[in-house]
């Protein structure tokens, strides 16, 4: 919980809700309404609530062969709402005949009573008793992370707590907690929302136009000395075929603000020179590697 409120909040990505449940507040649910046997089913279903809606999730698993009477049972589930605290204090009134619910009741309370107490920097802990995820393979808390209010994106991230992931790779008995960062998503969610800095953009300081593969080697060799100075240097990845070709390249200088653009052609090769562009003052001139990187410098 902690890391995702540390890198979202050092992303700028401020007001994202982290999502937590357990497999045993799940696991205690099925034996509830007797649906021990169809935990997976019951789970799929009830992870689709905010998707399709309380009468189409009740529709799935009368399908799936758990019980009218069972499903009955759900309906102070689907009625959960308000804070953490009153949250769990309705569970434990749905839970209390069992004996693995009451056990993640007390997992969850463990985890807000120390977010409560060490706090967090931009990020909310909310509890979802539907969220199911990967439940083939989790033991107690589940995450799932969901971006800022009025993004219109899937989850940013998700994961949680396993006792024996590891032993289908071959070490028993290593138990843990697993998260990722959907990374696609939120390059959308931070792109929407304007948050990428201007540095990100600039990060590239010079750019070696592409003539050809001998002209390409040569750049190269110049990169790599530029990048062990500490300059950002890059090639176009696509060599020139013809004017257009030269044009797109200055191009993309221009649009991602590349402020040098270093050109080497047959007579840079022969010479040892390389032809440096200032893009700002259109100023152009023949140097050495070592006056190259102290200009860029």
């Amino acid at each position: 919980v902690q890391l995702y409120d540390t890198v979202f909040d050092a992303l700028g990505l401020k007001g994202t809700t982290i999502k937590i449940n357990n497999r045993k507040i799940l696991s205690g649910i099925a034996e509830v309404i007797g649906a021990s046997d169809k935990l997976i089913d019951f789970t799929v279903a009830l992870d689709k609530l905010d998707k399709i809606g309380e009468e189409k999730v009740k529709e799935e698993m009368l399908g799936k062969g758990i019980p009218q009477n069972g499903i009955d049972k759900l309906q102070p589930l689907f009625s959960l709402t308000g804070g953490f605290d009153s949250q769990i204090e309705s569970l434990k009134q749905i839970l209390s005949t069992s004996k693995e619910g009451k056990k993640g009741i007390e997992e969850l309370q463990f985890i807000n009573n120390a977010i409560q107490s060490l706090g967090l920097k931009t990020s909310t802990l909310q509890l979802d008793v539907t969220l199911a995820r990967g439940l083939n393979y989790y033991t107690g808390a589940i995450f799932e992370v969901s971006a800022p209010e009025g993004v219109k994106m899937g989850s940013i991230g998700g994961g949680g707590r396993y006792a024996d992931l590891t032993g289908i790779f071959g070490l028993k008995n290593v138990s843990g907690v697993g998260i990722s960062f959907g990374l696609d998503r939120i390059y959308l969610v931070l792109e929407e929302l304007g948050l990428f800095p201007e540095t990100i953009t600039k990060s590239t300081e010079v750019l070696f136009i592409n003539f050809g593969d001998k002209e390409a080697l040569f750049s190269l060799k110049a990169i790599k000395s530029l990048r062990e100075a500490g300059v950002n240097s890059e090639l176009y990845p696509d060599r020139i075929t013809n004017g257009k070709h030269m044009k797109k390249q200055m191009n993309y200088a221009n649009k991602r603000n590349i402020p040098f653009v270093v050109l080497v052609g047959e007579e840079e090769m022969n010479n040892s020179l390389y032809t440096l562009k200032d893009m700002k003052s259109g100023e152009q001139k023949k140097v050495s590697l070592d006056v190259l990187i102290s200009s860029v410098k």
